[in-house]
């Protein structure tokens, strides 16, 4: 397990060994990476991240991933695979499942009022976008992306 403190102050823990948690994840983040690119969403107030989101009433972990990458980018998802999760020990303790994905196509969407839009970028870009999330920048973020590198070339 990998522990730091995010960038809003609290304690969070990192597992790449599924199930590691007393708290169920009831948000879920998603990575996929296309034609050397990464696939992230711009959030109105927090700036580009990867998209992701919480688990809506009777759906499992894996359909909601499904659909917060579609609404967020358009983009439909592939061969999703279960990849980490973290604890985030904020005022409520809660849980993210953290899956990658292939591309399949992207369609045009109309975005809600949480997303201005979608954007692909490449591993610099990845990395030093201006306007990247608080999330994008924590230390359980690099550690996500080291071990996606380890375990997967096209990483």
């Amino acid at each position: 397990m990998f522990s730091f403190t995010d960038l809003n102050g609290y304690q969070v823990d990192l597992s790449f060994t599924k199930g590691e948690f007393q708290v169920e994840p009831k948000h879920v983040l998603v990575f996929l990476k296309h034609e050397q690119k990464w696939l992230c969403t711009i959030h109105k107030r927090r700036g580009v991240e990867v998209p992701g989101g919480k688990v809506e009433p009777g759906e499992t972990l894996e359909q909601a991933a499904v659909r917060e990458v579609f609404e967020e980018t358009g983009v439909h998802v592939k061969n999703l695979r279960w990849f980490a999760e973290y604890a985030v020990h904020g005022e409520v303790l809660f849980c993210k499942t953290v899956f990658t994905a292939q591309f399949v196509r992207q369609d045009k969407v109309a975005f809600d009022l949480e997303t201005a839009g979608m954007v692909w970028l490449t591993d610099e870009e990845f990395a030093n976008h201006p306007n990247l999330s608080f999330h994008m920048k924590d230390e359980g973020m690099l550690k996500m992306l080291e071990e996606l590198k380890r375990v997967d070339k096209q990483w």
